[in-house]
């Protein structure tokens, strides 16, 4: 497979890890757009939010995202977490991934 998602899941490119469990590694957004983004990214490849069929799996990822927020100082001040779903959407890697965005004041409409 040639996601590159899953070549860092399997240890094969480097990245700067925050958390990692068995089901979910998070890392450092090579790319930030805000002073905390972090990328939550489940190790079994699904390719688009609406194919994950453990919903329970969802609330997983939501209590890790809050727990990273709570480590990186962004709890009280704010986060936003962001899933893009299709191309349109701005997904341009096709494994579904969470952003975790916080740090500094976030706009509305996000674009």
């Amino acid at each position: 497979m040639n996601c590159i998602f899953c070549k860092i899941v399997n240890n094969e490119i480097k990245s700067d890890k925050v958390f990692e469990d068995e089901d979910l590694i998070c890392i450092k957004d090579i790319n930030p757009q805000a002073p905390v983004h972090i990328l939550i990214i489940p190790k079994k490849h699904v390719e688009k939010l609406h194919q994950i069929e453990d919903i329970s799996f969802l609330g997983k990822i939501l209590k890790v995202a809050y727990k990273i927020a709570e480590k990186q100082g962004i709890k009280e001040s704010g986060y936003r977490i962001v899933i893009n779903t299709n191309r349109d959407a701005g997904q341009s890697i096709n494994h579904v991934h969470f952003h975790l965005l916080g740090g500094r004041i976030m706009h509305w409409p996000p674009g």
